[in-house]
């Protein structure tokens, strides 16, 4: 199972993976956190198996205190940023310092954040902390269950934000730039295995999604790649 932080640069790798392995990978996907029934907790929590989870760290931290992964498993794989993304031919707001950024909030028609970890941040901390939830949460829409860049092309909602390797590979959205780095959250997305698969299997994909090799495959996606001496990787031989 994956969330959408990492599954662009997943979707890159298992292919090769299976091809060089012989291994059929069957994948799930859904947010690292949220409450959507399509969430990696709520699948996990409906009985649903795997072998491996991808998510943020945050959320591989709670299903492990919920006992569906182990502890010692856990192995960063990249970190990413959040960005924002218009609809493909509008005119892209300014958000290169704090100041533009709360001026795009205030005069955006309608804004749209993820159900996960990005979305969690800015509703629950960060548009609290700029003193502006109470004027922009009428207007601001959580997104579950899909891209928040697919709301954004169909128009639905003006401007979006959400990990930066899940705007990118939608199509019909103009990606405008990462939020300012003063009040940016980078959030780490790592993998674990739960306690109902195959030890050996899983640990072979891990360490393939985590090789150094295939670092620029990751960057390639919006994110950036775990510095190998933060993986837990001894079961990789590194």
């Amino acid at each position: 199972m994956s969330s959408g932080g990492f599954t662009a640069a997943y979707k890159t790798l298992a292919p090769r993976f299976e091809s060089e392995t012989g291994v059929k990978l069957v994948t799930a996907y859904g947010a690292s956190s949220g409450g959507a029934p399509d969430s990696i907790p709520e699948r996990l929590k409906r009985g649903e198996r795997a072998d491996v989870v991808i998510l943020s760290q945050n959320g591989l931290n709670a299903i492990t205190r919920q006992g569906f992964v182990e502890p010692d498993s856990h192995t960063p794989l990249a970190n990413s940023m959040i960005g924002m993304a218009v609809r493909a031919g509008a005119a892209a707001p300014d958000i290169s310092t704090k100041l533009a950024f709360i001026e795009t909030l205030l005069a955006a028609k309608s804004i749209g954040y993820s159900a996960s970890a990005s979305g969690t941040y800015l509703s629950t901390q960060l548009f609290p902390a700029l003193g502006i939830w109470d004027r922009i949460k009428a207007k601001s829409v959580r997104i579950e269950s899909e891209r928040v860049a697919t709301v954004v092309a169909r128009g639905d909602v003006q401007i979006g934000f959400q990990q930066i390797s899940e705007i990118l590979p939608i199509e019909g959205v103009t990606y405008v730039g990462p939020i300012p780095q003063d009040v940016q959250k980078v959030t780490l997305f790592s993998a674990g295995l739960t306690h109902q698969g195959d030890d050996t299997l899983a640990w072979i994909l891990v360490c393939y999604l985590s090789a150094p090799e295939h670092g620029g495959i990751i960057e390639a996606t919006g994110l950036t790649p775990a510095p190998s001496t933060d993986r837990r990787s001894s079961r990789c031989g590194r």
